[in-house]
């Protein structure tokens, strides 16, 4: 036998019992005649002790220890004498009376800690040992309970869970695909699924009216903190279902694992707002409503003022600071320095202080008088006290830029509470949006979303007034899910898919089964597709999701740990009838 306990769970309760334990070395102490072991498992740690004068040899034996050794040791429990109340098990240890070494281990690369000195590269090379450190196996554990909170509460509404197929057909929307070779069939490739999006159509056609997934995904795209080549959806799909419907029944999905999760309750419904007020008002479709300064378009209010910058621009939006008129003239050049950013893009930056004297003073006064300040701040609803930030320019790259000081603004007023959560939906999104480098029409979610009914006569006429049947989830400030009411009618969806620049050929041959399957009497349905890694994330209150991932991609999309992407041998290119052409390499 290996244990009869694991190493978090003995207490008090305990005393006087034989008990086998078996773990890793975490940590030896030699003080004199004694030596103590923290011996570390999956649950816990628990102390081991060795007595040089009662059991000399085996004293001995535990001295030649080593971190990360693993061992098994079988003794009697006993009461600390100094208690450590950072352990559950801090009341207790075992004198050790056997000791076994069942592996040894060689030093390892980096200390084996909360607070380790790795750096990321190096601990990812050694995941399986990272994986060791309670911080890590903390966090996939908690994945872990996601996961079967997720499971438990939507079978508990009558959803079931259908596995969809890993290697399918590549379609050219969306995003890169992966691609497999198929070695029976010469020249042929498999795809790896960005989303399960046709085939959980096709199981509500099949009359499996809700359905769900936590469903591994693949994209070949750029990396970033919140992005990975492949993550996980929980993927879902309801049949006989209008826009509202969905929306209350994620709502409580959403509500239920903050509650399950973290002890939260969300009491109040979720704001449902249109992406044009979205993007008007927050300058951004996924908005932080946390906190207010919301944006105003004061265009018309600054046009012909003499002042080129105002009048010489699509639109002047800004934003009010409360409380911020003190701000020194450093601190006001830094909010200039941050919206002139590349990444931001912004040609600079214009303030009113609404002084609490009811006095103004800005960097146009030249331009505009204290009458017309004061109508200003009359219409962005400021107060004395308050400063206002102004950006003017191209309208979508301007509202962005107010989007991001914004945000920026709140971090600095300290009014993105960590603990507090404010969910929204976002609905009415542009059905398409044009790339003017193709010279066509793209789907802003994906080919099969559905049309507003009210805009559908414009679809061939002016695409580019449709609004979309679909909305996504954003909790402070994070887009953590989206979905639509699907087309299921066939001679709409081939509207959609000429619209696209499909023609009826290539429609047939990238989507004929789905196209035929609308045939046999598809029902009306829609769903929605969560970023499982982000919601992991959002609850343990980090912006990366790679912490959560037990075998996570780096930047660079590498797994160093086994060193892939590789590169294959000949046979093996042979075998699957491949030639490489070397560009560059």
């Amino acid at each position: 036998m290996y244990r009869t306990h694991n190493c978090g769970v003995l207490n008090l309760s305990n005393r006087g019992e034989k008990v086998i334990l078996s773990g890793w070395v975490h940590k030896s102490r030699d003080l004199g005649g004694m030596t103590f072991i923290d011996l570390r498992d999956r649950y816990g740690k628990t102390q081991l002790v060795f007595n040089m004068e009662t059991n000399p040899e085996l004293c001995s034996k535990a001295r030649k220890l080593g971190r990360e050794y693993v061992i098994r040791a079988e003794g009697m429990v006993v009461e600390r004498s100094n208690k450590n109340p950072n352990m559950p098990t801090g009341d207790i240890e075992i004198i050790v009376e056997s000791l076994d070494v069942l592996n040894k281990s060689q030093l390892p690369p980096f200390t084996i800690e909360d607070d380790t000195d790795g750096g990321d590269e190096l601990r990812m090379k050694y995941r399986y040992l990272d994986l060791r450190r309670e911080p890590v196996k903390h966090n996939i554990i908690h994945r872990h309970r996601v996961a079967q909170e997720t499971r438990k509460y939507l079978d508990s509404q009558g959803f079931i869970e259908i596995e969809t197929p890993v290697l399918i057909k590549s379609t050219p929307e969306g995003a890169r695909d992966f691609v497999v070779p198929s070695r029976v069939h010469p020249g042929s490739f498999y795809a790896l699924p960005q989303s399960p999006q046709i085939f959980k159509q096709l199981l509500m056609i099949s009359g499996f009216d809700k359905y769900f997934q936590i469903v591994r995904c693949f994209r070949d795209e750029d990396l970033r903190a919140d992005r990975q080549p492949e993550f996980t959806q929980i993927d879902c799909e309801m049949s006989f279902v209008e826009r509202d419907d969905v929306l209350d029944a994620f709502e409580g999905l959403a509500v239920y694992l903050f509650k399950a999760i973290k002890n939260y309750d969300i009491k109040e419904s979720f704001p449902r707002i249109t992406y044009d007020q979205a993007v008007s008002e927050y300058g951004t479709d996924k908005p932080d409503i946390r906190f207010g300064m919301k944006i105003g378009d004061i265009t018309g209010k600054v046009k012909g003022s003499g002042f080129n910058v105002f009048d010489n621009s699509e639109y002047t939006g800004g934003i009010v600071a409360t409380g911020c008129a003190a701000y020194s003239r450093k601190d006001l050049d830094g909010m200039t320095d941050f919206v002139k950013r590349p990444q931001i893009g912004a040609g600079g930056l214009v303030y009113v202080k609404y002084n609490e004297d009811g006095s103004f003073k800005s960097s146009v006064d030249k331009f505009f008088s204290p009458e017309d300040l004061k109508g200003l701040t009359d219409l962005m609803d400021a107060r004395p006290g308050d400063l206002i930030l102004i950006l003017s320019g191209e309208r979508t790259q301007t509202l962005y830029a107010l989007s991001e000081l914004r945000l920026e603004m709140g971090d600095r007023l300290g009014l993105r509470d960590k603990e507090q959560f404010k969910p929204l939906w976002i609905v009415d999104f542009p059905l398409l949006e044009w790339d003017d480098e193709t010279q066509r029409y793209y789907a802003m979610h994906h080919p099969f979303t559905s049309p507003k009914t009210e805009d559908l006569h414009m679809l061939e006429s002016d695409p580019g007034k449709v609004r979309a049947n679909s909305y996504d989830l954003v909790i402070n400030g994070v887009e953590i899910g989206g979905g639509s009411i699907r087309i299921h009618d066939a001679e709409i969806q081939k509207k959609m898919l000429r619209v696209l620049g499909f023609t009826d050929e290539e429609a047939n041959s990238q989507f004929g089964f789905l196209m035929n399957a609308f045939r046999y009497g598809a029902p009306p349905h829609g769903g929605i597709a969560f970023g499982f890694d982000r919601w992991v994330a959002l609850f343990a209150g980090s912006e990366t999701i790679r912490d959560f991932i037990a075998f996570p991609k780096n930047n660079a999309g590498r797994d160093v740990m086994i060193d892939s992407p590789s590169k294959i041998s000949d046979d093996q290119l042979n075998e699957l009838n491949l030639q490489l052409i070397r560009k560059g390499i």
